[in-house]
């Protein structure tokens, strides 16, 4: 049989659960006019930033309404000077008696009414202005683009459901994962004394991908299930995490200080619960009871029947009884002895 000591160490206190990619920002990008599109400026899969021209489309229409715009402020603007300089030249006339009360009256409507009429004109060309600058299309924040899915010469239009590319922000990025909602006290007590750190595993939890931080646990608990999400971003600095991915997440709430861990086949479980076989002197054996906390990564967290130090079976546990003498194997031979689970399987005469 082997044996392993008890360590005593400090270790992480992880919970863990499952989470998918998700980008913090994604928009399709679509004109908000209507038109020819002129150039496609992006080159498909590659990083863009904010403000970065995407697209072109035929401004030709814009640029006339523009300019109508422009001649009908500037006429107003004429009609509206010249009212104002017959009301001012009314003015002191009727001061003097040698104008009529209502030809005031008209003078200072008609200036109203030119005021209201270029304020008017003026919204018109801000809006002209406004529709001729969505001819040219622009990332809303840095990101990476898909596969482009219309081509120039085309008339694109606002309803276009598919839009010109897709726009996704992949660094940072978020995972979203879920946890059980007995774990939120846990999660809110390490967010508040800042314990709390997160990374992210491949989907079968072997390579780990990266390394973040926590950002905020979902309002409301699953009540069909019994889970939270809670949402975490990454830096994402080698593009290992891309959106849709499923990951394994690994949330460190504390760390136990001076804990006891066990190889996990030193576990085992009986009527009473869970115990260990303990090698005392002479290779002597005995049964001990014990609590058992996490356990992750082939080893399990002690939390009471055993001290730091002892000797535990880690395997052949199916051929020892409390007071037998063990014989234990050096490691270069550990592969040689049968383990309690193959025996309790039934494939061990």
């Amino acid at each position: 049989m082997t044996a392993a000591k008890v360590l005593q160490h400090d270790v992480p206190i992880v919970l863990e659960g499952l989470g998918t990619v998700t980008p913090i920002n994604t928009a399709t990008i679509r004109t908000q006019v209507q038109g020819t599109l002129d150039s496609v400026d992006f080159v498909e899969g590659k990083q863009v930033k904010r403000g970065d021209v995407l697209a072109k489309i035929d401004p030709r229409v814009y640029e006339a309404q523009v300019d109508q715009a422009e001649a009908a402020l500037a006429r107003d603007e004429a009609s509206l000077k010249n009212a104002r300089t017959n009301l001012s030249r009314t003015q002191p006339l009727a001061n003097r008696g040698f104008a009529t009360q209502q030809l005031l009256d008209t003078q200072n409507s008609l200036v109203s009414q030119g005021e209201g009429t270029v304020a008017l004109d003026k919204a018109a060309l801000e809006a002209a202005q406004t529709q001729l600058s969505f001819t040219t299309i622009t990332a809303p924040f840095d990101g990476v683009t898909g596969i482009r899915r219309i081509d120039p010469g085309n008339i694109v239009q606002p309803s276009d459901l598919n839009g010109l590319v897709v726009l996704t922000q992949l660094q940072p990025i978020a995972v979203i994962f879920t946890l059980p909602s007995a774990d939120i006290p846990r999660v809110q007590q390490a967010l508040a004394s800042g314990m709390v750190s997160v990374d992210v595993y491949d989907a079968k939890d072997q390579q780990k991908l990266d390394h973040g931080s926590l950002m905020l646990i979902d309002n409301q608990v699953d009540s069909s299930t019994g889970t939270v999400r809670l949402k975490a971003s990454f830096p994402n600095a080698g593009r290992m995490l891309w959106p849709g991915n499923f990951v394994n997440v690994h949330l460190t709430v504390a760390v136990s200080h001076n804990a006891l861990t066990v190889p996990l086949t030193a576990v085992l479980q009986g009527p009473s619960g869970a115990f260990a076989y303990v090698v005392g002197p002479n290779n002597v054996v005995s049964v001990r009871n014990v609590t058992t906390g996490q356990s992750r990564e082939g080893q399990v967290l002690i939390e009471q029947g055993l001290a730091a130090g002892e000797t535990v079976v880690t395997a052949g546990q199916y051929r020892l009884s409390p007071g037998a003498t063990a014989e234990i194997v050096p490691d270069d031979k550990k592969d040689l002895v049968q383990n309690a689970t193959t025996a309790s399987a039934g494939m061990l005469p």
